[in-house]
């Protein structure tokens, strides 16, 4: 019978030496690799917090060009922003071929079950805090030995990264579709124009209107337009607003209880928050321009705010 061989495991941080590596590795990255928040949202599925990502991040990460990861905890959610560049420019510093890599991890999702702080360099050391694993100077806490990564059992929360993400941005190439598209759009235009005659475009209008069931007047026409463009403004809106929302940063006891939408109405309730932070919340939502109202209970705040 053929066993598995068990890969050794490296832990990759940028202040730590490592020996030359010439075989299959798994690599778990450190702390300073990747940005991490533990957070609660009114969502229950992994799929629903990937397209929240890059909002909960916005304010926190330095330009560039990032990839976005999560999972669940109990009833909390471990989300992960990294920069792919970063971590295959410290792989090449640190002699490491990318050849030669497994696994990616993250130190967060691996290392989880230690009960003190554990040195992994002459500076730095880790611990876990409020279930985040934390990294900071070894003069600030007391280690209790060495972080030893051999005998981890990895769990399923690996990474792959992309060598060339980096070189065009996404939103760059988003930028050169919609020229092309408009370029597209404009050349098929002129064509079509130049090859049809008044009679046939009048007959390809027609046609059209048939197809898609709109009014027979332009005016009902625009009426119709109108009421879409009343819907597209309150949808935006509401997301506008939810962004606000997650992006207020909680507390360790106060939550999100729930957030829904009654009669052009959003409404927000938030538990454990003191008197000091209720006043902060609604700083902020004035300050972003959202019109509401509020009542405060003993241990929590309801908002009910205009769309």
């Amino acid at each position: 019978m053929k066993f598995n061989k068990k890969l050794p495991t490296v832990f990759l941080d940028t202040d730590s030496e490592y020996e030359s590596i010439d075989s299959k590795v798994n690599i778990i990255l450190s702390p300073s690799l990747y940005w991490v928040k533990k957070i609660s949202l009114p969502v229950k599925y992994v799929r629903d917090v990937q397209k929240l990502l890059p909002s909960i991040f916005e304010d926190i990460l330095p330009d560039g060009n990032y990839n976005y990861y999560a999972y669940k905890v109990d009833d909390e959610f471990m989300v992960f922003a990294y920069n792919d560049k970063f971590i295959l420019d410290t792989l090449s510093k640190k002699g490491i071929s990318l050849s030669n890599i497994s696994n990616i991890y993250f130190a967060q999702s691996e290392i989880t079950d230690i009960e003190t702080a554990l040195k992994i360099n002459e500076k730095q050391s880790v611990y876990i805090k409020d279930g985040v694993l934390i990294l900071v100077p070894c003069c600030w806490i007391e280690e209790k030995g060495k972080l030893d990564v051999s005998d981890i059992k990895h769990s399923k929360h690996k990474i792959t990264l992309h060598q060339f993400g980096h070189i065009v941005e996404t939103k760059s190439l988003y930028k050169i579709g919609a020229i092309l598209t408009v370029m597209i759009f404009l050349l098929s235009s002129e064509y079509f124009i130049t090859l049809y005659k008044t009679d046939k475009i009048l007959s390809a209008k027609d046609e059209i209107y048939q197809n898609y069931k709109l009014k027979s007047t332009t005016f009902q026409n625009k009426a119709l337009l109108k009421k879409y463009k009343n819907i597209h403004s309150m949808q935006t809106k509401i997301r506008k607003y939810i962004s606000y929302i997650l992006k207020i940063k909680l507390q360790k006891d106060e939550r999100i209880s729930f957030i829904s939408l009654k009669n052009k109405k959003m409404l927000i309730s938030f538990t454990g928050v003191s008197k000091t932070r209720e006043n902060v919340i609604k700083k902020i939502l004035t300050s972003k321009g959202v019109s509401f109202k509020s009542k405060s209970t003993k241990d929590s705040m309801r908002i009910e705010a205009s769309l």
